[in-house]
């Protein structure tokens, strides 16, 4: 991928000293969050407004639907509409840049860098199409939005550098962070690159172990900034959306529904796991092992409090509920089971086999309950448990998740949750496997009633 012009290092200034490069904030902006030039300059003023941080940026909203869109249709062949996409992007982009930027020498440059990306862009059309060259076009969506507000913070005299994120952000042969290269090489760019405010660089990109563009699958941007918090490492990791932060429940479905003010990080795993969009599950895994707290705001509304995510002390209360949809009960019975070493272990192995994940579990004497939320395998999965027993199969069901410090000490909360679900249907329940969840399997069609009466009677 070609390298386009920023005008280098953007105004040297009063920038952190060799004592204090590491002393910063990561500060992570998601698609929304550059989805036009206004919102841009929004951003870059709450960056000005920080100061001594490093900012991951996403592609502006819709370009990275756009450029899958693209790269699907050159490996259909269908080579007109690739061209087409690509000079509507490209359209979309001239506009950003000329709503952005009023210094002409600047827009001159944003233009020129524009003509080389989507030149480049459009030579991936006429040549074999893999899934190396998917990841590369995917990876032009990063690389234009941190270039056109690289060049604004230059317009607006701020003291930054745009750094390249596949220099130090590396998966190794198992598709996971690579964290010693990642720590030991963004820590040597930040000292070949002393004395700035602003360090910007792209999320959700990088590269892998054979050097060819990659990118990070789970938690795109998310994961860049937790694994870039740890590896400095930062003082705070802030994850701007356009959300205020993970609310007690789903506001699509419960009215008044509030942020909650502070979460453990296993609580906020939890909550992604099973529903809370606005977090991938394994993303604050890096943050959570450096102990490096993690906030996530709302750039719409930036004098919110939002949702701190840290490794806090319990506090002895029920604090959100999400739910996971399109999951799949099966339970396999067999008479054979009291007593019957191994029997556990043969249908682990069944899954295991498959590549298929379970979500929850439960276990009697004569039988055991899971649940999955990959029915691709589904078919081959079922007719090799039902030589150990015999086999029922529940589709359209949904996991409700209650989080909050479920310690199995603190009484009474566990009789809470289910007693609010009395009047719902309850297919399974797992409960102990963690102190911070308590999950339910319910219908599909007993969702909604479900997410309301718990927020009745838990909040």
């Amino acid at each position: 991928m070609q390298k386009f012009s920023t005008g280098n290092k953007i105004r040297r200034g009063a920038g952190i000293t060799s004592s204090t490069l590491f002393n910063m904030k990561v500060m992570k902006f998601g698609g929304t969050s550059v989805g036009s030039a206004q919102r841009m300059k929004n951003m870059v003023a709450l960056v000005a407004a920080e100061g001594n941080v490093m900012v991951v940026l996403s592609a502006m909203s819709g370009t990275t639907n756009s450029l899958i869109g693209i790269s699907q249709f050159i490996k259909d062949n269908e080579l007109a509409n690739a061209s087409k996409q690509i000079d509507d992007l490209e359209n979309k982009y001239e506009s950003t840049a000329e709503e952005l930027l009023t210094d002409k020498e600047l827009l001159g440059q944003a233009k020129t860098n524009l003509k080389k990306i989507f030149t480049e862009l459009r030579s991936y059309v006429n040549r074999p199409h893999t899934s190396k060259e998917e990841k590369e076009v995917v990876a032009f969506g990063e690389k234009l939005s941190t270039m056109l507000v690289s060049l604004y913070m230059k317009e607006r005299g701020l003291d930054a550098v745009l750094l390249d994120a596949t220099e130090f952000m590396r998966i190794n042969e198992h598709g996971e962070p690579d964290q010693k290269f990642i720590k030991e090489n963004i820590q040597k760019t930040l000292e070949n690159n002393p004395g700035h405010q602003i360090y910007l660089t792209q999320g959700f990109i990088c590269r892998n172990m054979d050097g060819e563009i990659d990118n990070l699958q789970r938690g795109g941007s998310d994961y860049t900034a937790s694994l870039l918090g740890a590896a400095i490492p930062s003082t705070e990791i802030q994850i701007w959306t356009d959300i205020d932060g993970m609310h007690n429940n789903d506001p699509r479905f419960v009215e008044g529904t509030k942020p909650v003010n502070e979460l453990h990080f296993e609580e906020a795993a939890e909550l992604a796991y099973f529903g809370a969009k606005i977090l991938h599950p394994t993303c604050v895994l890096p943050a959570k092992h450096a102990n490096i707290p993690v906030r996530l705001l709302n750039t719409m509304e930036p004098e919110a409090e939002g949702t701190r995510i840290y490794n806090t002390e319990p506090t002895r209360k029920i604090k959100a509920v999400a739910a996971k949809d399109n999951i799949t009960a099966i339970k396999i019975k067999s008479s054979h089971m009291l007593l019957a070493y191994g029997f556990l272990r043969k249908v682990f192995e069944i899954f295991e086999k498959y590549q298929t994940s379970i979500d929850m579990i439960t276990t009697s004497e004569v039988g055991v309950s899971v649940t999955i939320d990959n029915e691709r395998n589904l078919k081959q999965i079922v007719a090799e448990l039902s030589e150990l027993g015999n086999v029922t199969v529940d589709r359209e069901m949904v996991i409700v998740c209650v989080v909050g410090d479920l310690e199995w000490q603190n009484r009474g909360f566990e009789a809470e949750v289910v007693n609010a679900l009395k009047e719902v249907p309850v297919r399974m329940i797992s409960y102990g496997g963690s102190n911070y969840n308590i999950s339910l399997l319910i219908r599909k069609d007993d969702k909604i009633k479900a997410l309301k009466l718990l927020s009745e009677h838990l909040f």
